[in-house]
């Protein structure tokens, strides 16, 4: 005897969906799926920035509200805190050595800290590359980090973006026989913080248009975020330079 399905016979091989062929999704389940990925898109960059932000701010609040008198202190008084308040007193202990260091008094006194500190062999060293540093990204009349290049990085044919911090200079400059040579950082992704520093010919250099900060985000990004043609102001050009050849037309010509 032959067992019979009890609806009728057996639907015949190949018929309907093959086994491992995945189902189609409905088209409420895509639209679904694509709101789903919206909202993460919308929320996931404002909770991250206010998560950050937050953490700054309480952390502050936490540092100098032992500094603050009681007398002089909000909390005091009222039956809630004031998220920030920590955060404003920083800023205002800053703004204020700022203008005592900027007073001859203020200079007379850093001038001493300094010498007191050049004599000390390790912390010397910190310190001075620390102020360097500082000094070089916050000065209003320094012009590193101003420009976005392009180098041929790590080798020939491959290009990465890259940052002018300056001219070469000292016993570099000296040691090497070229008349125009830049300091160039060059930072990895998706941690900008980390790089190499290069000395390059300026003639080796393709200046582009974008601002710094759309630099760090294309690079942080690693190519997602992509600022438009032209965006930024024109880096100053260096002396005239042929565009990138590709690497199929490298071959030696008679």
């Amino acid at each position: 005897m032959h067992d019979e399905h009890p609806n009728g016979p057996k639907p015949a091989a190949g018929r309907g969906r093959e086994a491992g062929e995945p189902r189609p999704h409905s088209p409420v389940v895509a639209r679904l799926r694509n709101y789903l990925l919206a909202g993460i898109i919308v929320t996931a960059p404002i909770s991250i920035t206010f998560f950050i932000v937050w953490q700054v701010v309480d952390f502050f609040d936490e540092t100098a509200s032992s500094l603050i008198p009681e007398r002089y202190n909000p909390g005091t008084y009222l039956p809630f805190s004031m998220p920030g308040l920590g955060f404003l007193f920083v800023l205002a202990l800053i703004t204020l050595v700022g203008w005592f260091t900027a007073s001859l008094l203020g200079r007379s006194m850093m001038r001493f800290g300094e010498r007191i500190l050049h004599r000390m062999p390790v912390v010397r060293s910190i310190y001075g590359t620390l102020k360097q540093i500082f000094e070089t990204v916050l000065a209003n009349s320094s012009r590193s980090f101003r420009e976005v290049v392009l180098i041929e990085y790590p080798r020939r044919g491959l290009w990465a973006i890259a940052f002018v911090t300056g001219p070469t200079k000292g016993e570099v400059a000296e040691a090497m026989n070229e008349t125009d040579l830049v300091n160039v950082f060059l930072p990895t992704t998706p941690n900008p913080t980390s790089g190499f520093l290069l000395f390059v010919p300026r003639r080796d250099l393709v200046h582009l248009g974008m601002t710094i900060e759309e630099g760090m985000k294309m690079v942080i990004s690693g190519g997602i975020v992509t600022p438009p043609t032209g965006g930024g102001v024109p880096a100053p050009a260096g002396p005239a330079q042929a565009p990138p050849v590709p690497a199929g037309q490298l071959a030696r010509t008679d």
